[in-house]
């Protein structure tokens, strides 16, 4: 929603303005112009990216225009989920959540959390290095460096299309020159035409170039940046996971572990430790 609103912003305080000025708007309105730059701009996306990053891109593009899933609701579930699995262990062993881990679809203990449920990544996250706990083979150290390495990867991987899109706002401006370009070839030959006539073939050159311009930081440049912070806000339960689950490891109780959890949050989503130790409680 708030996409819609910024572009519908950009686009009133650009075109408005212009129009206050004393601007013709239909001056503005070149669409051979706009395809020669979003043509261009399309044609290098496939030739600059591989197939792989083209999925990804297409994947992430619908998200931006839903809000966030990473709020503090999904975080209270999330910790309260780890408390209780925690609990569990704590209570009858590593070998009482081998079910749970390895189908979690059918595990009572995630259907009360259908949020955490929903996030693929997360629970094949979480289910993986709490299987490895339980086959007790690894230490701490090598736990955390190899959720250190997973959560690297995942990272990158879904920071692809913000890249992939960043690039290809970068070339409109350029695009926007080429098709400026053109215009100005196009007058040139035609400079035996009135002065009048002229002056139109002149603007609609330039309008090229402030398409190119507009496009790239009125809309293809914000979509780059919101898409960084949906990735960081992915990793950002990733490293959630990780520090309750290493606090476990080293000998701290469920609720400490969970509180440690807690802090790792970013201020805007964490819940207070009243507030957290409250909705842990109703859940169990």
């Amino acid at each position: 929603m708030l996409v819609i609103v910024g572009y519908l912003v950009v686009l009133g305080s650009v075109f408005g303005g212009f129009a206050l000025a004393g601007g013709h708007l239909a001056a503005l309105l070149q669409p051979l112009e706009l395809l020669m730059i979003a043509g261009g701009a399309g044609g290098a996306f496939f030739v600059g990216n591989s197939m792989k990053a083209i999925k990804a891109t297409f994947k992430d593009l619908p998200t931006i225009f839903k809000g966030s899933k990473y709020n503090k609701e999904s975080y209270m579930e999330l910790m309260a989920l780890m408390y209780e699995l925690l609990g569990k262990v704590r209570k009858e062993g590593l070998m009482s959540i081998e079910g749970d881990v390895e189908n979690p679809q059918e595990s009572p203990v995630f259907a009360k959390y259908p949020k955490i449920l929903a996030d693929h990544h997360v629970v094949e996250f979480m289910t993986d290095y709490l299987r490895i706990m339980v086959s007790g083979n690894l230490n701490a150290m090598e736990i955390e460096n190899l959720m250190d390495v997973e959560i690297e990867t995942h990272h990158h991987e879904a920071m692809v299309s913000s890249h992939v899109i960043a690039k290809v706002g970068d070339g409109m401006p350029a695009f926007g020159i080429v098709a400026a370009v053109m215009g100005v070839v196009h007058t040139m030959e035609s400079v035996g035409i009135p002065p009048a006539e002229l002056g139109m073939l002149i603007a609609h050159a330039l309008v090229g170039t402030f398409l190119g311009i507009l496009l790239a930081y009125g809309f293809v440049g914000p979509l780059a940046g919101l898409l960084e912070q949906k990735a960081e806000e992915g990793s950002k339960m990733l490293q959630a996971i990780k520090v309750v689950l290493l606090a476990n490891l080293n000998g701290y109780a469920p609720a400490m572990a969970v509180e440690f959890g807690r802090k790792a949050l970013n201020s805007t989503e964490r819940p207070g430790f009243i507030e957290l130790e409250a909705h842990v409680k109703q859940k169990r």
